[in-house]
């Protein structure tokens, strides 16, 4: 009787997660990249931050957060990252400004490539996903689903946008090489740049030479505001590799 009891109440908790939309799915962290970057990540719509909202993760190394169904937040890569000596933690890009390895529910302040996922409520319900360069640029990177259904494309910003980066637009380190790329609303922040005012429609707020230069080294990244069409992809009931520096 009371191993029926033990399989039952399992069952039912089985049951309501699939019910609800609870069960746990998993974002795998990659650094192909031939430094240290440390993973951020920040949860939309007032819900409860992920168990891990920035960690440490040296070249060559991957980790894992787990998360789930209904789950909406972005995703980044901070880069040259110390600690003072009165252990203050803070970065030189995407910082978050925590003082602390993990970010605690704050963003990474621009330049920042951005990856965005709005994940379906249900494992019948389609995940929302896209790279974003409307904040700016620092470091390659690419996110691919893993084990889902539909059209489940790899997505890619592999383009080194800190080479091509315009003057006006650089952010350069302590050596004077770029090392992030600002995004034209973000250096300028004028209505022409930052889709707003009266360029806040589509119609009016169009590529500008800035947001070409992203483009054409990150094809499927959001660019600016009004990117919608060759930069949001779906997928169902996946988890998903987040890779940095991806080849």
């Amino acid at each position: 009787m009371e191993y029926s009891r033990v399989h039952m109440t399992l069952l039912s908790v089985l049951l309501f997660a699939l019910v609800s939309g609870g069960l746990s799915l998993t974002f795998t962290f990659q650094n192909n990249c031939g430094y240290t970057v440390w993973p951020g990540t920040l949860t939309g719509d007032n819900k409860d931050q992920l168990s891990s909202t920035g960690f440490e993760l040296g070249s060559g190394a991957s980790s894992s957060v787990d998360f789930t169904s209904g789950w909406s937040g972005r995703i980044w890569g901070r880069t040259y990252c110390t600690s003072s000596s009165s252990g203050s933690f803070s970065c030189e890009t995407a910082d978050c400004g925590s003082t602390e390895v993990s970010c605690n529910g704050a963003g990474g302040n621009p330049p920042a490539s951005l990856i965005e996922f709005t994940i379906g409520s249900s494992n019948t319900e389609k995940d929302f996903y896209d790279i974003s360069l409307v904040d700016g640029f620092n470091l390659p990177l690419s996110v691919t689903p893993e084990g889902g259904s539909g059209d489940c494309q790899t997505v890619g910003c592999s383009g080194n946008i800190n080479s091509v980066c315009p003057s006006e637009l650089s952010v350069t380190g302590s050596d004077g090489t770029t090392i992030a790329c600002k995004s034209a609303c973000e250096a300028f922040g004028s209505d022409e740049y930052c889709c707003t005012g009266a360029y806040n429609t589509a119609a009016t707020c169009p590529p500008t030479s800035y947001s070409q230069i992203f483009k054409e080294q990150c094809p499927q990244a959001y660019s600016y505001a009004y990117d919608d069409q060759t930069s949001t992809f779906t997928c169902t009931a996946a988890k998903y590799l987040i890779t940095f520096c991806p080849s």
